[in-house]
């Protein structure tokens, strides 16, 4: 029995009644870009193969009920039209309650309620991204069962409105656009002042992207983020008053060395310097993969996970020994985190015949530093958030 069958089993067990429509959202890697989606830069995300699965129906009523094969003890989460507060008791509604939110306010007519079962298979807490795939999930579902006429991009827009509104937490908008706008075997180069994108084939031959997990939960609301956010906004205001730029992404690797001098402190220069440096990698390794030059790419992936690590000190020890664990074997084109940081996952280029040495030896070197064993999937990239 495959998974939407197994929600629908549960879907009737729950709410005494069948789900008419089933959904999927999935999950994103981002393969260089980090830390420069809310610092006006590019980045380059692709959706994968796992993800948030949904089934659902409307029920007549004013109230929407949730519940989650991830989280059986919570049991059904329940709240009503009327009511779209946030509730810290709500836990994971609370991104479907925020997506309802703001659909609503957005103008959109939401007047009857609906039953929803999920079941994510995103490894909990890695940095891939549920909370947005669980936004783009009710965007979807809402959008089909309440008739809704929504562009995709508004949905996207909606959905980082959720985090940063209903959460708190100062993110950009690279997840949900990954999200929402990917398609199969392909990686969205996005420039997050304009939101103009293109998307690019992820052509590897005869290697695969390697996702290597921790299992360190990254609780972003509490980790360094908001803070790294200030340091770079600090920066930008600094380096405002000698140079004419709308963000750290607008400024070059010259300019910025050249007027690096006006800021007050060592740390906001090298804030700063990885959003620059990253940005401009980002670029350059986009125009190595659509020619087809993978060993380049690898080596933009390694500088930047260096710059991550050096620059913007966000990576930690668990994704420095993967990370470099990895540089080690043979067959890896290049290795990094991806995401935020602070824990969650690292992604390699791996040949595909090396794969299963690469993860015994990457494996077992994490396990003797860090103490419990890592996690490894072979990540493939499938498309955005659908009904299916």
């Amino acid at each position: 029995m495959n998974l939407i069958e197994q929600l629908k089993q549960s879907f009737e067990t729950q709410f005494n009644t069948e789900a008419t429509h089933s959904f999927f959202s999935p999950g994103r890697i981002n393969l260089i870009g980090e830390h420069t989606d809310y610092n006006g830069g590019h980045v380059f995300p692709c959706p994968i193969t796992l993800g948030t699965y949904a089934v659902a129906a409307k029920n007549g009523t004013q109230t929407i009920r949730l519940y989650s094969e991830n989280f059986p003890e919570v049991g059904v989460i329940s709240f009503d039209l009327s009511d779209l507060s946030f509730k810290k008791e709500h836990s994971w509604a609370n991104y479907v309650k925020g997506m309802v939110k703001y659909l609503i306010e957005d103008g959109h007519r939401i007047d009857e309620g609906i039953d929803l079962v999920i079941e994510g298979n995103i490894p909990n807490g890695a940095g891939l991204s549920s909370s947005a795939s669980l936004e783009l999930l009710a965007g979807i579902v809402f959008e089909r069962l309440a008739g809704l006429k929504v562009d995709r991009l508004d949905l996207v827009k909606l959905g980082k409105k959720v985090e940063n509104q209903f959460f708190g937490l100062n993110s950009g908008i690279m997840d949900q656009f990954a999200i929402g706008m990917g398609e199969k075997d392909k990686a969205l180069l996005l420039d997050t002042n304009t939101l103009k994108y293109e998307k690019i084939p992820v052509e590897l031959g005869n290697h695969v992207i390697v996702i290597m997990n921790t299992k360190k939960r990254r609780e972003l609301v509490d980790s360094k983020y908001n803070e790294r956010l200030e340091e770079c906004q600090k920066a930008l205001a600094e380096l405002q008053t000698v140079v004419d730029a709308s963000s750290l992404g607008d400024l070059d690797e010259a300019t910025f060395e050249a007027n690096k001098a006006v800021l007050s402190s060592e740390t906001l220069v090298k804030r700063a310097r990885h959003a620059v440096t990253e940005n401009q990698r980002t670029l350059i390794a986009a125009d190595k993969l659509k020619s087809g030059d993978l060993d380049a790419f690898g080596k933009l992936l390694n500088a930047s996970h260096i710059s991550l690590r050096d620059d913007y000190e966000v990576t930690g020890i668990e994704l420095d020994t993967l990370v470099e664990a990895a540089w080690e074997q043979d067959g890896v084109l290049g290795a990094r985190m991806t995401g935020a940081g602070f824990g969650g996952c690292a992604i390699a280029i791996v040949a595909t015949d090396k794969t299963a040495d690469f993860t015994k030896a990457v494996g077992e070197k994490y396990e003797a530093i860090i103490g419990y064993p890592a996690e490894f999937y072979i990540a493939e990239i499938g498309d955005g958030a659908t009904e299916l």
